[in-house]
């Protein structure tokens, strides 16, 4: 089993920043890749950005390419989202996300943390 562990959710104005962090443990040797998916209210839950483990390949959705930047810090097991440039449609639940292969499917990722909510103001 892999635990997720997500921070730095919060409420921020309109063109500011936030950095979420994902704390991964327990059988970790097994995912290569991590993703941040989000959930806004009456939305589906959707890609947002993933990275390997091994060698550091980004991927991002284009509705945040240019703003979002993610980051791992294997030694911490922990992968980090760095998001710039915020807009009100960027609020939403943030959940990161485990699995062996990266993928920006949300149905191929086996383990999930608990979300952390991020609030944009305008």
């Amino acid at each position: 089993q892999v635990q997720l562990v997500e921070s730095g959710g919060g409420l921020v104005q309109a063109g500011g920043s936030l950095r979420l962090s994902c704390a991964a443990s327990g059988r970790t040797f097994g995912t290569d890749a991590m993703g941040w998916f989000r959930q806004a209210p009456g939305k589906e839950r959707e890609f947002v950005a993933a990275i390997r483990w091994s060698g550091g390949s980004t991927y991002y959705a284009d509705s945040v390419k240019g703003r979002f930047t993610i980051s791992r810090d294997n030694a911490k097991n922990t992968v980090y989202l760095q998001m710039n440039m915020l807009k009100p449609e960027d609020t939403a639940v943030y959940y990161c996300a485990a699995r062996h292969l990266v993928s920006t499917r949300e149905y191929d990722y086996d383990y999930w943390g608990q979300g952390t909510q991020v609030t944009v103001s305008s």
